[in-house]
């Protein structure tokens, strides 16, 4: 994903950008900055590059940065959903927010102006931290404010931006070591109408409980009385990773929490042998062995090699089912053992078990081999 967004930012995105600009500053000296911009570009992963190309633009554009800022927001096309830009071609905008986040830390109220149109064509979920850093209470402040803007991109950001482990962005130590400041931003946002809002929601309580599970639980079981049906969604996926390590609260939480009676049989899995970069699927009987119907949460996890030889499971959701008296089902999934950014596949014997109401049920082994 980020070599391919790195090839798709290169010299023909920085033209863009400086056609852009041009289209609203007639003095802007285009060629000037594509010759900086483009220099040394191809030599720079993804991030770099946009730090690159903001270096330009605060050589070429107006040394007041208030003055850049409103040259910059005035060059921006349409917002989401209007014909804007869409899929990796957004990341035209990646300087943009770079420039706020290197040039504008003292031009706060320009700087909270432009993210605002920014986040509604790209992201400010990288730029607006910074801020939270340098100057909590006023970013807070204005993080409240926005909590009820029209704009369901810039409601986003109040939750997205404040994510105390937001992933390939600097962690937010202070909320990380004391997230009451987040929560009373997620409190005003567990109603949103916008989906894209809910479900940035749900990923931020999930990153605090990874420190803080006790308040999570905490706040979805308030969440959880008289809850609509979408803020059960919020609160079940806030509480994946709990489920996933087989939290006890959590499971019950989720109507989950009963010891499973059940047997699990007929275990296949195809192929036994995979190459790094393949697949393989799996699948397994699961049988009642109770008198009542049970609640079930299946998920499965992969005990992947590691570089150093020991295995490390990653868990990952399956399916959730209320299964009967005498009833069975056949369940299935996928390994992929395609190299990923956040996770290197290694050669040798892997493991698969499934986790059922977080009780855990070995099911197969299986060898992975270089290419």
């Amino acid at each position: 994903m980020a070599d391919a967004l790195k090839q798709h930012f290169n010299a023909d995105t920085v033209r863009g950008i400086a056609a852009d600009i041009k289209r609203v500053f007639k003095e802007f000296d285009d060629r000037g900055f594509v010759r900086d911009a483009i220099r040394g570009l191809e030599a720079l992963e993804l991030t770099p590059r946009g730090g690159h190309v903001a270096a330009a633009m605060r050589k070429h554009l107006p040394s007041h940065v208030p003055d850049a800022l409103r040259v910059l927001t005035r060059s921006l096309g349409p917002v989401h959903g209007e014909s804007g830009l869409t899929g990796m071609a957004v990341f035209r905008y990646l300087p943009h927010a770079a420039f706020i986040r290197q040039y504008a830390i003292d031009h706060f109220d320009d700087a909270m102006a432009a993210q605002h149109a920014l986040t509604q064509r790209f992201t400010a979920e990288w730029s607006i931290r910074p801020f939270l850093e340098a100057l909590p209470d006023r970013t807070l402040a204005q993080l409240h404010h926005w909590a009820s803007d029209a704009s369901e991109h810039v409601r986003r950001l109040v939750s997205e931006g404040t994510r105390p482990r937001l992933p390939w962005a600097s962690q937010l130590k202070a909320f990380i070591a004391d997230p009451t400041p987040v929560l009373e931003l997620l409190e005003r946002l567990k109603d949103d109408p916008a989906l894209y809002v809910r479900r940035s929601v749900a990923n931020n309580l999930n990153d605090i409980a990874k420190d803080h599970p006790e308040r999570v639980l905490e706040v979805a079981k308030r969440w959880l009385t008289d809850a609509t049906e979408e803020r059960r969604w919020i609160v079940s996926h806030a509480l994946r990773s709990l489920v996933k390590r087989g939290h006890p609260q959590a499971m019950t939480l989720m109507g989950a929490g009963a010891v499973p009676k059940v047997r699990v049989s007929d275990v296949t899995v195809a192929p036994r042998r995979v190459v790094i970069g393949g697949k393989l699927r799996f699948s397994f009987r699961l049988a009642s062995a109770s008198r009542e119907t049970q609640d079930l949460l299946v998920d499965f996890a992969v005990f992947f090699v590691k570089a150093d030889k020991t295995r490390k499971p990653k868990v990952f959701k399956l399916r959730r089912l209320s299964l009967a008296p005498k009833e069975s089902v056949v369940l299935s999934g996928l390994v992929n053992l395609m190299p990923l950014t956040t996770r290197k596949p290694y050669p040798g014997r892997h493991a698969i078990e499934a986790r059922i109401n977080g009780k855990a049920f070995h099911l197969t082994e299986f060898d992975v081999r270089a290419r």
